[in-house]
């Protein structure tokens, strides 16, 4: 019985990963969330084998609740199935305890064979991924300016370079407008900027947004 906790807040999307585990694994337990409360509330009631995490949800971003899930449940198999290219999140979800990350476009042979790797115990990253860590591990090259923020301040930064206003921020994360703003500062504070348009240029010239 292989025991799959799928974390997405599109139903399309869950239903689809159902059909694709259930023609792979013939017992198949499957369990979903919509939010980052309800992974929570799954993982603290249930056991399970592997979860796959969306970082893009309501309230709590994944990246949060992944850290929390490595504390809670250290030995946990997440693997990070995203719409974002692998240039604006993967190093920070491994480095959060995943144990790989793949996107959304990736054909479902790519994912049942991602999912088979990380329930042997292994991490599963794309070739260019595998090329890109080993490539920043063989040099020692000063981080670019966007690797010291938080991961809440990239999520903010990101945010603000997609066009959208604080509020309009704070209303998805659920925080204040005064919070949003505070991150803003900090952001622009640690990037040497002075207003959302630099901002916006340097996210899009580092392809750090869609």
């Amino acid at each position: 019985m292989v025991r799959v906790l799928v974390a997405d807040d599109h139903a399309v999307v869950r239903h689809g990963l159902k059909l694709i585990l259930a023609e792979e694994f013939h017992l198949l337990h499957f369990g979903e969330a919509r939010n980052s409360q309800e992974v929570l509330e799954q993982t603290s009631g249930q056991e399970w084998d592997i979860v796959i995490l969306d970082i893009t949800m309501p309230g709590r971003s994944g990246l949060d609740v992944l850290k929390e899930l490595k504390q809670l449940h250290p030995k946990l198999p997440v693997l990070v199935l995203s719409m974002h290219p692998e240039d604006q999140f993967a190093v920070r979800v491994l480095k959060a305890g995943a144990s790989g990350y793949m996107t959304k476009e990736n054909a479902p042979e790519e994912l049942v064979k991602a999912i088979k790797k990380v329930l042997a115990g292994g991490k599963y990253v794309s070739a260019a991924l595998a090329e890109k860590l080993a490539f920043q591990i063989e040099i020692d090259r000063e981080k670019q300016p966007h690797e010291s923020l938080s991961d809440r301040e990239y999520q903010v930064m990101r945010m603000i370079a997609s066009g959208k206003t604080v509020k309009e921020i704070a209303d998805e994360l659920a925080l204040s407008i005064k919070t949003i703003s505070t991150y803003r500062t900090r952001v622009l504070e640690k990037l040497n900027m002075k207003t959302n348009a630099e901002l916006t240029h340097y996210a899009v010239k580092n392809c750090l947004v869609d």
